[in-house]
C-alpha cells in the first residue's frame, strides 16, 4: 500500500532525520512547519532520496484555522495517511517561574495545539482503515521534576491523548506509536547544564521507524530510558522532592 508520511513540526532535527528515512523508503512526504524556505529545501531533498512526491505545507499549531488546509491535501492523497508529530516547545522552567504567562504557549505547543490537530485528522485515518499516527513526547511527561515541570505536564498531558487516540483507532484499523526520547542533540538541548547521555536525531529516527514496522505502542529511545525512568518514578515522593533532578 501507498505509505503517504504528514511530518508536523518538521524543522526539528528529529523531524528531518525521520523525514529522510521514510523517502528513502519510497513514501509520499508532506512536511509542515512555519519555515517554509527550510521546508522547500527539505523537499527537494526528500525528492532525491526517494520519495516520489515531497512538499511543504503551512502549519502553526496556535493557528488552528489553518489546520483545514493541510487536511484537504492529504485527502487527495492515495493509500494510508500517516502523520509524524515532532512539535514542542520547552522554555526553561526559571523562565516560566518568572513569566507563568508563558504555559500556556508551552502546553499549546507541545500537548494541546498537536491534540487538535489530531483530532481532526483522526477520521480520515478511519474512513480508510489504516495509517500510523506517531507522537514524539518526552521522557520528562513520566514524573514532575523541578527542572522542566511545565513542559513535563504537557508531555503527560500528551502522552495520555495519544494512549486514548491509539485505543480508537486501533478499532479502526490504524495504529498509534508514543515516542518518549530522553536527551536528543537538538537545537531544544543545545546549552542546557546536566545532560549525559545524549542521543543522536538519526538514532532517534531508526527507532521510531522501528517501533512503526512492529507496530509498538509506546517506545524509550534510546531504549535504556526506559529503566531510568523506571527507577526514578519508584523514587519514594518523600525522597524525591528533595533531590534536583
Amino acid at each position: 500500500m501507498k505509505q503517504t508520511w504528514l511530518i508536523l513540526g518538521a524543522s526539528s532535527a528529529m523531524a528531518r532525520a525521520f523525514a529522510r528515512n521514510v523517502a528513502s523508503e519510497g513514501a509520499d512526504v508532506f512536511l509542515a512547519g512555519r519555515d517554509m524556505d527550510d521546508l522547500e529545501r527539505m523537499a527537494t531533498d526528500c525528492k532525491l532520496r526517494g520519495a516520489d512526491t515531497a512538499e511543504a505545507l503551512r502549519f502553526d499549531c496556535r493557528k488552528p484555522a489553518g489546520f483545514g488546509t493541510i487536511y484537504e491535501r492529504l485527502a487527495l492523497q492515495d493509500g494510508a495517511l500517516n502523520v509524524a508529530v515532532f512539535v514542542g516547545s520547552m522554555p526553561e522552567q526559571s523562565e516560566i517561574d518568572a513569566d507563568p504567562s508563558l504555559i500556556d504557549a508551552t502546553v499549546m505547543d507541545s500537548f494541546t495545539g498537536p491534540a487538535r490537530f489530531l483530532q481532526g485528522f483522526a477520521p480520515m485515518m478511519e474512513a480508510r482503515g489504516s495509517g500510523t499516527v506517531v507522537g514524539v513526547g518526552s521522557v520528562a511527561g513520566d514524573r514532575g521534576r523541578i527542572g522542566n515541570y511545565v513542559y513535563g505536564a504537557a508531555k503527560a498531558g500528551f502522552a495520555t491523548y495519544l494512549a486514548g487516540l491509539r485505543n480508537r483507532l486501533t478499532r479502526a484499523g490504524g495504529h498509534v506509536v508514543t515516542v518518549k526520547p530522553g536527551f536528543v542533540d537538538t537545537a531544544m538541548t543545545w546549552g542546557l547544564p546536566g545532560l549525559f547521555l545524549v542521543a543522536s536525531p538519526d538514532d532517534v529516527a531508526r527507532d521510531i521507524l522501528k517501533a512503526v514496522k512492529k507496530q509498538r505502542n509506546t517506545i524509550y529511545t534510546p531504549f535504556f530510558w526506559r529503566y531510568i525512568m523506571l527507577i526514578i518514578t519508584h523514587i519514594p515522593e518523600m525522597i524525591f522532592k528533595k533531590m534536583s533532578v
